[in-house]
């Protein structure tokens, strides 16, 4: 029996130790890790300079409450700033905090209370974020959804058109989908978006939970399609495995935002600046997110070669290192096919499995990748045939 509640279908393995790209369990068994704790360890595991940040700031302060001012959380906001299109953030432990602080900020700044999201997206588990997210087998059994929220269909302007009213306060959109299969936003959708927002007034919040610090190839996703957005909401590759979010704003918004309106004990605590300004200085090595994007490149086509004759592959499609692979089988007969040839992979949705290594991953290990994927089509073909 265990003392967990049975909330994660967990898998029979019991990891242990990590370096890079690749995972070690208890018994020994290595697997290349291509799904970077859900598009969390960017950096791979076990970097050597988010350790040593680690490690300096231990011995130096844990916490201190956010009564206290701390160089290190200027810092780390000062990164965010400089390399996004926002001027102030607030800092707190995870992707779902950060959304619910842009949803209670947009909310708040506007005097309205009706958020647009998307069909298919993924926000959180909280109450306002599972309200945000645009898929049914999430809202189930809680009751009665936050009722501000409805949703338009991702790359599809009219039904986002369609849903507002004068109550709408914001759009609030993934640059691509990953939890609802990996669809990435068009440029025509992303520019009627754009204007839309501002004919209407409306807030413009991008969700780059999963998608920002690099995994696309550059800090932002909304980067490729040039979007300019109000609030942005980051997390899992900020901190590389620490516990870390940050939701972002344009200086219009900073007041809404005044003494007391908002918190978290934790968020900003010094463990976490020290870990994120680490990440965020990787980033802004010279020629790091072009390499990185160079590689992700190169996998993405070495995915299309060998599965453009497969007769269980319908599309491989993504953006830098999030990538996913539409199938005609269920994605977790592949999944555990890669799993026991030491290969690990997520799905996204029913039939699509994606590919989320480390954005430090090397060609080779993408080859190892590739073949191991291709020998488990390959079996499984057979199987149906």
């Amino acid at each position: 029996m265990s003392y967990l509640f049975p909330t994660y279908a967990k898998k029979e393995i019991e990891l242990t130790q990590g370096n890079g790209a690749t995972l070690f369990s208890k018994d020994g068994s290595r697997y290349l890790d291509f799904m970077s704790g859900i598009a969390v360890t960017n950096l791979g595991h076990g970097h050597p300079g988010v350790i040593q940040a680690l490690h300096k700031q231990a011995d130096l302060l844990w916490h201190g409450s956010n009564l206290f001012h701390y160089e290190a959380q200027e810092a780390a906001a000062k990164l965010l700033v400089e390399n996004s299109v926002c001027d102030v953030v607030f800092f707190c432990n995870s992707g779902t905090e950060a959304n619910e602080a842009a949803i209670k900020l947009a909310r708040k700044s506007t005097g309205k209370s009706h958020i647009i999201s998307m069909n298919q997206s993924f926000h959180g588990r909280t109450l306002g974020s599972m309200a945000a997210t645009g898929q049914s087998s999430i809202h189930a059994g809680y009751g009665p959804m936050l009722a501000s929220f409805s949703y338009g269909s991702f790359n599809q302007i009219e039904t986002v058109k369609d849903a507002i009213t004068e109550d709408t306060a914001a759009v609030m959109v993934e640059v691509i989908q990953g939890e609802g299969g990996v669809h990435v936003m068009t440029q025509s959708f992303a520019d009627e978006l754009q204007e839309l927002c501002k004919e209407k007034q409306l807030l413009l919040i991008i969700d780059e939970v999963q998608t920002g610090m690099g995994r696309t190839g550059k800090w932002f996703g909304y980067e490729h399609v040039a979007l300019d957005p109000d609030i942005i909401t980051v997390a899992k590759g900020l901190g590389n495995g620490f516990p870390v979010g940050a939701m972002l704003a344009k200086d219009h918004l900073r007041e809404a935002f005044h003494l007391g309106s908002h918190g978290s004990t934790f968020g900003g605590n010094p463990l976490a600046m020290a870990v994120s300004s680490a990440v965020m200085n990787q980033l802004n090595e010279p020629g790091f997110l072009e390499k990185s994007e160079a590689t992700a490149t190169f996998l993405m086509n070495q995915l299309k070669d060998v599965t453009q004759t497969s007769s269980i592959v319908k599309e491989v499609r993504g953006q830098g290192f999030l990538i996913g692979v539409e199938t005609t089988v269920e994605a977790s007969i592949l999944i555990k096919a890669c799993e026991e040839k030491g290969l690990l992979l997520l799905p996204a949705g029913v039939n699509v499995i994606r590919f989320l290594p480390p954005i430090t991953i090397e060609k080779e290990e993408c080859n190892q990748a590739v073949s191991i994927f291709q020998a488990a089509i390959r079996e499984c073909t057979e199987a149906l045939n």
